[in-house]
């Protein structure tokens, strides 16, 4: 469970990373893919934040996620840049693909499958 503190640098971190992927994105992944910061969770030391991303408009996910840990330190320079004031150390930083809405998709075309095929069953059951 995490506390209030752990819950607002949280909250911090995603905001602030989201505005740093609008400014430096294009210029580490380039313009194609799209990436948003749909989580970050953070220790309970405030030492180290879990940021978890989607990544749309691409096939290869895993190396939008590689260009991006070869750019960690820059993203992280321009990210205690824009929390320097906020906190008082930056948390290391790491990057983890978040696939949910694509898994969310993939089920809802096999349920959709499933209903076309008449094998749901009835709705009485």
């Amino acid at each position: 469970m995490d506390t209030i503190k752990q819950k607002q640098i949280s909250e911090l971190v995603k905001r602030n990373f989201s505005v740093v992927l609008q400014d430096e994105g294009t210029n580490i992944y380039g313009a194609k893919p799209l990436v948003t910061v749909t989580n970050v969770k953070v220790t309970p030391d405030l030492g180290q934040a879990k940021i978890y991303l989607s990544v749309y408009n691409t096939e290869n996910k895993q190396e939008v996620l590689l260009e991006m840990e070869e750019e960690k330190n820059r993203l992280k320079q321009a990210l205690g840049y824009r929390l320097r004031k906020l906190v008082r150390r930056i948390p290391d930083i790491d990057f983890y693909l978040d696939d949910t809405l694509d898994e969310m998709f993939r089920i809802d075309q096999l349920f959709g499958r499933l209903r076309a095929e008449n094998q749901m069953g009835s709705e009485e059951e």
